[in-house]
């Protein structure tokens, strides 16, 4: 069972290099695509050092995880965001849980990094989203190869790509949590006022239930982290 390592990087240059030394020192038959959205730093030519193959895509993680699926050879294909560093036994993991048939796909558990306390706030709350079945992209979505075609793939969403394929996976087959966890970065909420900026993403959520396109809420959710930043 080969698995390929997807990973979508815009500007990632201060974190990319640490993601693909753990990705490459994983043991197991692996390949490792990043998709640039057209980055104007040295995301690139960092990921080529490390031996990653290099692809570009139109901006957005829906549409460019979809293009390194196009271009991968693998029998699972598992996403992984460019901030983030994989535990040393993910790919035995994502192997143990596939043997059963019924499985279609899975993620991880995260834990964020630093010591301030959005980084402790979001490692605590990040199970209890399991509880609710919401889990998100950089959780280090996992999927067979077939039933990623079947369903459709990544779809060239502004917001909650992740959350629309997982409402499709989840009716392919079983969706399982790796109890072993990613660690990933909480820049995002550094030096921003964190409630105010759950408070936000908690609507947004909502309204994209509630049938409000994806897109639009991409705008909304861009304004939102400007002015609360």
């Amino acid at each position: 069972m080969r698995i390929s390592i997807i990973v979508p990087a815009l500007n990632e240059q201060e974190c990319i290099t640490e993601t693909l030394r753990g990705l490459q020192q994983l043991e197991g038959d692996k390949e490792i695509i990043v998709v640039d959205g057209g980055s104007s730093d040295e995301t690139r030519s960092l990921a080529r050092v490390q031996g990653a193959r290099v692809l570009t895509a139109p901006a957005g993680r829906g549409a460019q995880m979809h293009a390194g699926t196009l271009e991968a050879t693998g029998d699972v294909l598992w996403f992984v965001h460019a901030d983030t560093v994989p535990p040393p036994q993910s790919l035995h993991e994502i192997h143990r849980h596939l043997e059963d048939p019924s499985i279609a796909g899975g993620n991880f558990g995260l834990v964020f990094d630093g010591p301030s306390r959005a980084a402790r706030q979001l490692t605590a709350i990040y199970p209890m989203l399991r509880i609710l079945g919401l889990c998100y992209g950089d959780s280090g979505i996992f999927i067979r190869r077939d039933i990623y075609d079947r369903i459709g793939g990544f779809r060239a969403l502004a917001l909650f790509e992740d959350l629309d394929l997982l409402r499709r996976l989840r009716r392919a087959g079983r969706f399982v949590h790796v109890s072993c966890r990613m660690r990933t970065s909480s820049r995002r909420f550094e030096q921003r006022n964190f409630a105010l900026i759950w408070l936000h993403w908690t609507a947004l959520q909502v309204l994209y239930w509630c049938g409000v396109s994806p897109n639009r809420l991409a705008r909304w959710y861009r304004d939102l982290r400007r002015k609360s930043g």
